[in-house]
């Protein structure tokens, strides 16, 4: 599974998650929703992604570097 699939889904997941949270438990859950808001925004400018960091360290997701036809190790030069 692709690397920004992956993160959508986590993003996604967390937003709707503390919306239910702040819905039935409490309103201050809508700060997560802004964290999540917020680190999407600044990714789009930096392209730094901490969630990437950590799956591609933990080996999910391949490495983002693939090129057509090629696996990641020929890719990455691992």
């Amino acid at each position: 599974m692709k690397m920004q699939m992956i993160i959508r889904r986590f993003a996604g997941a967390f937003v709707l998650a503390s919306l239910l949270l702040a819905r039935y438990h409490s309103p201050y859950w809508l700060w997560f929703t802004a964290f999540v808001g917020f680190n999407l925004l600044q990714s789009s400018f930096t392209g730094f992604c901490l969630l990437e960091i950590i799956l591609g360290r933990l080996g999910i997701g391949g490495s983002g570097c693939v090129v057509e036809g090629q696996s990641d190790i020929a890719c990455c030069g691992k």
